[in-house]
């Protein structure tokens, strides 16, 4: 019986690619002479206060990626932290961690010491639930996160991975690109959104993959032929983050774009089931298969699994799942922290397999709206009106109603205003009465968090605001 190979730290990953040019965009050069700098100064710092953690809300790509890689090797507990994130929430952030802002650990460089109280040294703390409202960390170590890309490379059976980011490096959408660039000797591109969308494109060695949520797909196969074709280079683009319509789905179809659905959160080190392009230019509309360092069954509601076509709780076991949670209201709960390894993930997901064992998300049980005794998924509505010609975006959400107990409302962004009208027309034939909204409104754009979800809750508010209905 042959041994489990031994995993490279990442103080060894950075030793063996020192000095490689493998980034596209910032500079190369640049990166390692911050890193050389950066890392005596958090030894130091992890040396006199062990046990302390490090916040790092820096938005400069470069000054990020040196800080976190440097302090992380170093053994200090690393605190993701949103640099546009306001008041409030920085304020639940102060009381999770206590952060000292006015205190940097290096001149012009936003990181700082904070207090991680219940973690171990090497952890990194990512953060999640900002759509909800309530902000909380994800615990991570480095074995973790290196599973993940593991299970990502073995799945798309690539050896080197080259990426192209244009999203956030604090979220793990991001910060995965990173690590699997690092990890398996690729390259990496870093640009703002807003450049790309702009029309400028960086070259990245063929064969790469590029990462987008569905209102950014939606912008870019909108610029044109040029951005098709070289939307179509890409080995995968890697759709995620939120639900996507079937019209966007359907285009990048016709289009030929390589889009790889996939399906996983912060607690799971990015996806744990991805459609593979091919599977999806064939006209699979699925989350895929689970990826090989994962395994997720169906459960119903007395926790049995669930036949194939029939929906419940998405249950997760894998060796990337988060060792439990900080803040939040939320115990650390174990994942890849319990004994064995393998204790599942209860999600707030509902899904199910199809019989050639693809993954479908039906919606989140905590999105559910009860109206009339029946239950809905707002997602479920949402992707019928997104099939309608003329919606660009689309919430649905429940009001509160003394008779139906919620009432459902759409709040609607069309390329065509005066088309709101017809919208209960056009959506009658491709819903059940009941999932209908009885009431409509007109927005010029959707509250989404910077990762291009939808926030319920504050999409909730406006609606009330905009019918004078708020509590």
């Amino acid at each position: 019986m042959g041994q489990t190979p031994i995993k490279p730290t990442l103080k060894e990953v950075l030793r063996d690619r020192w000095g490689d040019d493998w980034l596209i965009g910032p500079s190369s050069k640049g990166f390692w002479h911050r890193l050389e700098h950066l890392t005596p100064v958090f030894a130091a710092y992890h040396e006199s206060f062990s046990g302390a953690g490090v916040l790092i809300a820096e938005a400069d790509p470069l000054q990020f990626l040196a800080a976190c890689l440097a302090a992380w090797s170093e053994s200090c507990v690393v605190v993701l932290a949103n640099p546009r994130w306001g008041q409030q929430e920085r304020q639940q952030v102060t009381e999770l961690v206590a952060p000292d802002w006015n205190a940097p650990l290096a001149p012009g460089l936003r990181a700082y010491p904070c207090q991680t109280f219940g973690t171990a040294p090497g952890q990194i703390l990512i953060p999640t639930g900002g759509s909800s409202g309530q902000i909380k960390f994800a615990v991570h170590t480095w074995k973790t996160l290196l599973t993940s890309v593991e299970g990502f490379c073995a799945h798309f059976e690539v050896d080197q991975v080259n990426a192209y980011c244009v999203l956030p490096l604090f979220h793990v959408s991001g910060l995965m690109q990173v690590l699997r660039v690092l990890a398996s000797g690729g390259s990496l591109v870093l640009q703002p959104y807003r450049d790309l969308k702009a029309g400028v494109r960086l070259p990245l060695p063929g064969g790469g993959f590029l990462s987008l949520v569905p209102t950014q797909l939606q912008d870019l196969l909108g610029l044109g032929d040029e951005f098709i074709l070289w939307l179509r280079s890409f080995r995968a683009v890697l759709l995620g983050g939120a639900p996507a319509g079937r019209s966007l789905l359907d285009g990048a179809q016709t289009a030929q774009i390589p889009v790889a659905l996939t399906y996983g959160m912060t607690e799971t080190a990015a996806q744990v089931a991805t459609l593979l392009p091919e599977e999806f230019l064939a006209g699979h509309r699925s989350s895929g298969r689970s990826l090989p360092h994962a395994s997720i069954t169906i459960l119903s509601d007395q926790g049995q699994p669930q036949s194939p076509e029939q929906p419940g709780q998405v249950v997760i076991r894998a060796s990337s799942l988060a060792q439990g949670y900080l803040g939040g209201g939320s115990e650390m709960v174990v994942g890849s922290a319990h004994p064995t390894g393998v204790k599942p993930f209860a999600t707030d997901d509902i899904g199910y397999f199809d019989n050639l064992g693809y993954l479908h998300i039906v919606g989140r049980s905590s999105t559910k709206i009860i109206t009339g005794g029946e239950n809905i998924f707002p997602e479920d509505v949402e992707a019928a009106l997104l099939t309608v010609d003329g919606v660009r975006d689309v919430c649905v959400v429940g009001l509160p109603c003394d008779r139906w107990g919620q009432q459902l409302c759409a709040l609607v962004v069309m390329a065509s205003p005066a088309r709101l009208q017809d919208l209960p027309e056009l959506l009658n034939p491709l819903v059940a009465a009941y999932k209908r909204p009885k009431r409509w409104i007109l927005v010029g754009t959707l509250p989404r968090t910077p990762q291009g979800k939808l926030s319920r809750p504050q999409a909730l508010v406006l609606a009330q605001q905009i019918l004078g209905t708020e509590p």
